[in-house]
């Protein structure tokens, strides 16, 4: 597991680990502080917003639980019911690194994602890329997940397969949505991480999670984004609240996300 310090490595080198791993997890991002408020206000939001929508469990998940029943909370668009992730999404400490792995000044919101993988039983995520969701031009599409509370392997920590990113879009199963049956899990490595560190990766490196078998939450935000530059190839992901939001540098094209 490759894992860079923002004190100790400059931007070329966490880009540079990036472009050959398809990953970087850049430890301590946020404090341990910040991330435990952040963690306060990530269920606050969760109990207060919570519509009885279904569980967003993916029903290819059901092999990876191993028959275990399995659950898991989202919430979508945390910026727009709390300012403190509107400001986060544009902390330089934050867009730095987003526009070093993309290799361009200008970093555009796609969307955001809340997780919370209960304790026990918190719902795992079958190997995949991000990629079909919602496929671009140029595959200038990245992800951050910060971790907002410890993530040890018992808790269902991500798992990276190092370098899958360099055989580009893979073809997927869409059933129980978009998965990679036949993916040889022995590739894919645990990325623990402790609380106020983000792990960055492309949309083209297979990805995966486990269950979450501890007696404590894991709370984590997914953050898409990408290079405004590169148009996307469907409609097939416009909903999202914020998108083509610019978090650092402009939009040259002008399209605002369209």
């Amino acid at each position: 597991m490759t894992t860079l310090s923002p004190a100790t490595a400059d931007l070329d080198q966490l880009a540079d680990t990036y472009n050959e791993q398809g990953y970087v997890l850049v430890k301590g991002l946020l404090t341990k502080e910040e991330a435990a408020e952040f963690r306060a206000r990530s269920h606050d939001l969760i109990a207060r917003l919570d519509r009885g929508e279904d569980d967003p469990t993916w029903a290819s998940a059901a092999e990876a639980a191993m028959g275990q029943a399995t659950s898991l909370q989202d919430l979508h668009d945390a910026q727009f019911y709390d300012a403190a992730f509107t400001r986060l999404l544009t902390d330089p400490r934050f867009t730095d690194v987003a526009a070093a792995v993309l290799g361009t000044p200008n970093v555009q919101l796609h969307h955001t994602k809340m997780f919370v993988k209960p304790p026990a039983n918190g719902s795992p995520f079958p190997p995949h890329q991000d990629h079909p969701f919602f496929p671009h031009t140029h595959h200038r599409v990245a992800a951050a997940i910060f971790h907002f509370d410890d993530a040890p392997e018992e808790k269902g920590c991500v798992r990276i397969a190092p370098g899958s990113h360099k055989a580009g879009p893979r073809e997927h199963d869409p059933e129980g949505s978009y998965h990679l049956p036949d993916f040889p899990t022995e590739e894919l490595q645990p990325m623990e991480a402790e609380a106020g560190d983000v792990l960055f990766f492309t949309y083209t490196t297979v990805h995966s999670s486990g269950v979450n078998v501890s007696d404590e939450a894991r709370t984590t935000w997914l953050v898409q984004f990408r290079d405004p530059a590169d148009p996307p190839l469907t409609d097939q992901h416009t909903h999202s609240l914020g998108q083509g939001l610019i978090l650092a540098g402009s939009d040259p094209t002008g399209r605002a996300g369209r």
